[in-house]
């Protein structure tokens, strides 16, 4: 068996510290962390806690931590986006094989250095685009692969925002400005195109529009404050209301209302509909308060400390209690793409933030038959359509579900798939270059929505190098 490997962590927020991190905790004999670098000493001190790293190996900056050069054999970059690029470059200069946080870089000449960086130096560079580990989607892309369908000759595929987590990440959150992170069609949409480049191969020529057409001033209710917590007179009509969301958990709730798991959906109906009912039950039935006690993300963004009455300070002073309709946000709140693929397929990704349901759906019309599709976090089918028979096939992948954290354990897989691609690159399931590729859609989409042109991709591809 391989030896562990031994790894640097640099960004020890939500996803080096809750999606990633957790893989080294139940694969010790796999992946070990030596060293951390976190600016939040909060951050730095839980992560460093949980994984044994002693004080020399905790830094606030990544300077600081590869200043000693090379001491371990792989790094995870997570940081914010726009801080991607410098310490994944320094860690691939020092000869680190390097796990970095999609998207890659908020500007597409730092994606194509990264990408040259990695080449160069013969160092694996692997982008967290998660979903290629997935059951769903490793088996969407088999079926279309085996020519079950026929020739494909359409595909819709829609990635639904809730409005909940459009609030959450994009107009209160760290999406929410374009001029600082990246486009709303890149942070959120790099793994849509991905998964399209996987299945159906390169885009000849695409087309996009979008625009922001909710989250503006001119749409507050009339008398609404620029805080929530200030007394808002709409507060009891407002979905986005900041107490609803990170106070009573309400989303969450009806999320878990469905779950596959028994305990999870009574206590979540309990709580929505029977308040009353549900405080009694918190007194009386053991373990029934921690379907209301959950401190996982969204809430775990606001504060270190995700005590309700941290959440509400939080909530009183930081950017997460801000009425949705007097942020500083400039991203779109929906955008279409349409591509043509190469071989001749046409191609419609739909993004938007006001879905009731977080999740994609997707529809792939053959010669032969019709696939469609649904992916969320609490269940998952793909209906096979055969247009001869007049038969339907139905597949509910159910591996990763039930009790699965992180993309329905996708973040694991991913994870797993990272260590074994280190021992063996032949394993990868990506590479850098391909990876590149929906970041290149993804930059060519929005300048095609900003000007209006249809973008050749090929002509893209040998601008950007």
């Amino acid at each position: 068996m391989p030896h562990p490997l031994s790894a640097i962590l640099i960004g020890a927020g939500n996803r080096g510290q809750d999606a990633y991190g957790p893989y080294a905790l139940q694969h010790p004999d796999e992946l070990r962390f030596v060293a951390v670098a976190e600016p939040d000493e909060a951050r730095r001190t839980r992560f460093a806690r949980a994984h044994g790293i002693p004080p020399q190996g905790q830094y606030r900056t990544w300077e600081d931590l590869l200043a000693g050069g090379r001491t371990a054999d792989v790094a995870l970059v997570c940081t914010l986006d726009r801080l991607h690029t410098e310490p994944a470059l320094a860690a691939l200069e020092l000869g680190y094989d390097v796990l970095l946080e999609k998207p890659m870089a908020t500007t597409l000449g730092d994606c194509v250095r990264l990408v040259q960086t990695a080449e160069r130096t013969g160092r694996l560079l692997q982008i967290c685009h998660e979903m290629r580990y997935t059951s769903f989607f490793t088996l969407l892309r088999g079926i279309v692969n085996s020519g079950r369908l026929g020739r494909v000759v359409t595909v819709e595929h829609r990635e639904n925002v809730s409005y909940w987590h459009m609030a959450h990440s994009y107009v209160r959150g760290n999406w929410r400005d374009s001029r600082v992170e990246s486009p709303m069609i890149l942070a959120k949409c790099c793994h849509d195109l991905d998964i399209l480049f996987w299945i159906l191969g390169p885009c000849h020529r695409l087309a996009s529009f979008g625009s922001l057409v909710h989250y503006r001033r001119e749409n507050a209710p009339a008398g609404a404050p620029e805080r929530c917590t200030d007394g808002c007179p709409a507060a009891e009509q407002c979905p986005w209301y900041a107490p609803r969301l990170y106070l009573d958990i309400v989303p969450l709730l009806r999320m878990t209302r469905d779950s596959p798991v028994l305990q999870e959906r009574l206590a979540s109906r309990i709580i929505l509909d029977h308040p009353a009912m549900a405080r009694v039950a918190e007194r009386l039935v053991p373990g029934f308060a921690a379907a209301r006690d959950y401190r996982g993300w969204p809430l775990s963004v606001l504060s270190e400390d995700t005590s309700r009455e941290a959440r509400l300070r939080a909530l009183q002073t930081g950017p997460y209690g801000r009425c949705v309709y007097y942020c500083d946000n400039d991203v779109v709140d929906h955008q279409t793409v349409s591509l043509e693929v190469e071989d001749g397929t046409s191609v419609v990704l739909v993004m938007h933030g006001h879905s009731h349901l977080e999740g994609r759906t997707m529809r792939y019309d053959g010669t032969r038959a019709t696939l469609l599709g649904s992916y969320g976090a609490l269940s998952q089918e793909i209906q096979i359509h055969d247009h001869l028979t007049g038969e339907v096939e139905t597949i509910r992948p159910t591996s990763g579900l039930v009790g699965a954290t992180g993309h329905g354990g996708a973040d694991m897989e991913l994870m797993r798939g990272f260590v074994q691609a280190v021992h063996d690159p032949a394993c990868a399931l990506t590479t850098a270059r391909e990876s590149l590729e929906s970041h290149l859609l993804a930059f060519a989409a929005e300048e095609a929505r900003v000007t209006g042109a249809v973008v050749n991709m090929a002509d893209f591809r040998h601008a950007a190098g």
